[in-house]
């Protein structure tokens, strides 16, 4: 799976929008994950701005680097094996998916349009399954049905 330079540009472009509004972004982010699987909030037992700050760097490095995604993939790798450690289930990429979507549709509101959407989806889709390879060796995206009932589309 790969992203086209247009999806490339536009999650670029609608994330430079974010970046100002980036706490409540992040806020909006786990208010949407904590409704769409209660159960996932137990794994953040943590200080809630510090967590808000990580993800928004994160999701920073993760767009600066969509032009150069050989370098990004060993960085998603490694991330992918320290969340096995915090119990992150292959299914719980889902749930966090649509939270980001919420939150960007949120935060972008008019801008957040149906092809901006596109861009997201399958960006987020080419990291998750490029997570979801390096911790779970038995993951492959091609046959992967998601258990969870949250549909990222």
């Amino acid at each position: 799976m790969s992203i086209t330079s247009r999806q490339k540009q536009l999650v670029q472009q609608s994330f430079s929008k974010v970046a100002p509004i980036a706490d409540t972004a992040a806020q909006l982010f786990y208010e949407a994950l904590f409704k769409f699987d209660p159960s996932l909030k137990a794994m953040f037992k943590g200080d809630m701005p510090e967590q808000r700050k990580k993800l928004m760097a994160a999701l920073t490095l993760a767009v600066k680097s969509l032009d150069d995604l050989d370098k990004l993939v060993p960085v998603l790798q490694q991330l992918a094996r320290k969340h096995v450690d915090y119990g992150v289930k292959v299914d719980d990429y889902t749930p966090v998916g649509n939270a980001l979507l919420s939150a960007l549709e949120q935060g972008l509101q008019d801008d957040f349009t149906s092809e901006v959407r596109a861009a997201w989806v399958a960006t987020y889709q080419l990291i998750a399954n490029v997570m979801r390879e390096a911790a779970y060796p038995d993951f492959d995206a091609a046959t992967y049905k998601n258990t969870k009932q949250y549909k990222l589309s």
